[in-house]
């Protein structure tokens, strides 16, 4: 199960229109993330407008129990800062199931952008943006940073034709993509392939199949009622 769940893992104003990326009306998203046709966790994310900057508070909550008992659980934190489109700054936590933590920080800082998670200390381009799969932009992308484990990842990006997919009993014609991601040497298993959906911009939704056992995860907008 460790390997899972690297997703990621996104007001009306001047400030909310020149993001890469849709804002709901409700300034928040959910989803489920859904395995062996249960729900085993949930995503959720705030939009905040403070002054002239965006920040995306994350949550991802994993529980797994095997007849009652826990089995795995899996907790990420991040909040990323935008202004006027441009990513400056990220804070964030995870907490895996063995005894890997990774706090994550990273700020624009002049001509750089300065990050540590995993590998330590990083100096970044300072136009690097995060692996948020909310940011539909990030997949034009060459490379990320993951907000999971504070490290660089290279991205591959295959677009599919345009697929109809239900949605709380909603048809929603969806643009559909093919991710991929590099392998760090740190990683304990091989990140996972994950195919995307998105209805006007919005992510709503993704899957994956476990390196681990192959069992098909999806995670799904449970807010969707438009």
């Amino acid at each position: 199960m460790k390997y899972i769940f690297i997703i990621i893992l996104s007001l009306f104003s001047f400030n909310a229109f020149s993001q890469p990326f849709p804002i709901p009306d409700e300034k928040e998203v959910s989803f489920d993330v859904i395995r062996k046709k249960k729900v085993i966790g949930s995503l959720h994310t705030k939009f905040i407008d403070e002054d002239d900057k965006l920040i995306l508070h994350s949550v991802l909550d994993i529980d797994v129990k095997i007849l009652f008992f826990p089995a795995y659980k899996f907790f990420q934190e991040t909040k990323e800062t935008w202004v006027n489109g441009n990513f400056i700054s990220i804070e964030g936590f995870t907490d895996f199931e063995d005894d890997r933590e990774y706090k994550i920080i990273g700020n624009d800082n002049k001509d750089f952008f300065i990050a540590s998670g995993m590998d330590g200390e990083l100096e970044l381009d300072k136009n690097i943006i995060p692996l948020n799969y909310w940011n539909i932009s990030m997949l034009e992308e060459n490379e990320v940073f993951d907000t999971q484990k504070g490290i660089m990842r290279e991205i591959d990006v295959k677009k599919f034709n345009d697929e109809e997919i239900e949605i709380s009993g909603i048809s929603l014609n969806c643009e559909k993509y093919l991710f991929n991601a590099s392998t760090n040497p740190k990683d304990k298993g091989p990140f996972p392939e994950y195919t995307l959906w998105y209805h006007n911009k919005e992510l709503i939704k993704m899957e994956f199949k476990n390196p681990k056992d192959k069992k098909l995860i999806k995670i799904i907008r449970s807010d969707w009622s438009k």
